[in-house]
């Protein structure tokens, strides 16, 4: 079976690095799709609808391949934390998360374009942060790096991961793809995609 293209409907940085990082090939194809946060549903939910909403809307402008969408989400207490439009917001975010224990999910979905045949998954990963003092808070946010990032921080950063006190889960999953969890599931769903289509050209 002839692989079909992987296609990456995210322009985040670090989640092309990851996918580069365990040797896949892909394009990026940037999703319109508005990331709308629904009070009826679970954070695990929002994140899987999302991801799977934003997979199908550049695998709708596709001929084939396997179209990757993915979200994340930061919740603490019953708080959800997006990507901060302001530094103020930045600010209070990370003013939040201060010496606290806090939630990450990252959801992904796999749509193959040619089939419409998908598959959702969501990780669950919990942060403890040390307690930061203001003048980090400002520093870091000064620096700009927390604007584009859920919760106002990235654990990747050469400044952000001082704040990390210790993970629970897949560190990859804060970062912004569980990468091993992926890798199975994209290797179940080729498989499968292999089989559906043996049995139809026999």
């Amino acid at each position: 079976m002839k692989i079909p293209p992987l296609i990456l409907a995210s322009q985040s940085p670090r989640r092309r690095l990851l996918l580069k990082q365990i040797g896949l090939k892909f394009t990026v194809r940037r999703s319109t799709t508005p990331e709308r946060f629904s009070v009826a549903h679970s954070p695990a939910q929002n994140a899987k609808r999302i991801a799977l909403e934003k997979a199908i809307d550049v695998a709708a402008r596709v001929r084939e391949g396997i179209v990757v969408g993915a979200d994340t989400i930061v919740v603490v207490g019953r708080r959800i934390l997006g990507k901060p439009r302001t530094k103020e917001e930045a600010r209070r975010m990370l003013r939040l998360l201060s010496g606290r224990e806090h939630v990450v999910y990252t959801a992904f979905a796999l749509v193959d374009a040619a089939s419409c045949r998908h598959v959702v998954h969501v990780e669950k990963t919990r942060v403890r942060f040390r307690n930061l003092e203001m003048r980090e808070i400002d520093e870091y946010v000064l620096s700009g790096t927390p604007m584009d990032k859920a919760g106002a921080y990235g654990i990747q950063d050469d400044y952000g991961a001082v704040f990390v006190e210790r993970v629970a889960g897949c560190f990859y999953n804060v970062v912004g793809f569980p990468l091993a969890q992926f890798y199975v599931t994209l290797q179940r769903f080729l498989n499968d995609l292999k089989n559906s289509r043996g049995k139809k050209s026999k």
